[in-house]
């Protein structure tokens, strides 16, 4: 089967960053399902891998968003057939989603909307699943609920806060407040259904303050949350909370202390790879998602494709996310002859 690996870690300029190459389609078992790959997203993780995992010279697939077709099932799966099609965050200690065919435990797996292409479908698992779980599991907001209050999604535009966005004007009685740096993402943000846009380098409480705003209940950073902490935690309520996504350095907390403040992180890929108790969750997320954007509740954050799945175009799309000015998700559809 056709695959698009790295060997080594490479400038997103240099000719083998990503490779081309050939691999033998692999044999579900257990709780796996087999998938024909039909379309892929590229997120920020796989640029943070391809930089910083060297892999030492052994070839390593990519990718975790992922549509497509199931060819074939584990002895243990239960809930999908052969023929059924999907969608998907994988997890980084199994091979990516930037092959023909990948192996994916079927309890992080859900259908995929059916209102929506593979390439549509492949821009929401992971940011999708991300989101999700930072509104709805970590900071436990209501949904379908009145409770007020105002909810700061620091980087908007970009793939998590795309989806974030959405969730939280759809599904809450938030006040929803983006970041944004750039005329053209202020206006996707809005689109998404952003109440307010401000932005995120300049004084962030000097602009809520401009628009008699009360300090937020809920801060989501989804983007550099070393470069923002000191300001959110002056920003956030009391009884607030913040939520993060990066692992870097330790951060001081003695401000949230003051204000009884709590903090939450996420990361997407705990439950695949730990076998939680509660994998199954994430599949009954993915499809609660589906059912959102097939009864128009949700919409897609695709927002370009780039073509064909091969080391060129993700080569392109890598560069796209390192430049630092994605809005929303890009994709690639189908594998060159």
């Amino acid at each position: 089967m056709k695959a698009v690996a790295f060997e080594h870690s490479r400038p997103i300029t240099a000719e083998d960053a990503l490779i081309d190459i050939e691999l033998p389609a692999p044999d579900p078992r257990h709780h796996d399902l087999l998938v024909e790959v039909k379309a892929v997203s590229v997120n920020p993780v796989d640029v943070k891998i391809r930089r910083y995992d060297d892999p030492l010279g052994v070839p390593r697939v990519l990718g975790f968003d992922a549509a497509g077709i199931v060819r074939g099932v584990g002895t243990e799966v239960t809930n999908f057939g052969v023929g059924d099609e999907v969608y998907y965050a994988g997890v980084p200690n199994r091979p990516g989603s930037n092959a023909e065919f990948q192996l994916v435990d079927a309890r992080i797996v859900g259908r995929k909307p059916k209102t929506l292409t593979f390439a549509q479908s492949a821009a929401l698992p992971l940011t999708g699943l991300t989101a999700w779980e930072m509104l709805f599991e970590r900071f436990k907001i209501p949904r379908d609920q009145s409770v007020g209050g105002n909810l700061l999604i620091i980087g908007g535009a970009g793939g998590v806060g795309s989806i974030a966005i959405q969730l939280a004007a759809e599904l809450t009685d938030l006040t929803v407040i983006a970041t944004a740096s750039r005329p053209e993402t202020e206006e996707w943000c809005k689109s998404l259904g952003a109440h307010h846009v401000i932005s995120h380098r300049q004084d962030m409480a000097k602009q809520l303050a401009v628009l008699d705003l009360a300090q937020p209940d809920y801060i989501f950073c989804t983007t550099h949350e070393e470069a923002h902490w000191t300001e959110m935690t002056r920003l956030v309520a009391p009884d607030g909370a913040i939520g993060i996504l990066e692992r870097g350095a330790p951060l001081s907390i003695s401000s949230l202390w003051e204000k009884s403040a709590s903090i939450h992180t996420e990361y997407v890929f705990a439950r695949g790879m730990q076998k939680s108790k509660n994998i199954s969750v994430q599949h009954r997320t993915l499809e609660a998602i589906a059912h959102l954007v097939d009864n128009g509740t949700l919409r897609t954050t695709m927002t370009e494709n780039f073509g064909a799945i091969n080391a060129t175009n993700l080569k392109r799309a890598h560069a796209a996310i390192e430049a630092g000015t994605a809005r929303g998700k890009m994709v690639l559809e189908g594998f060159t002859n």
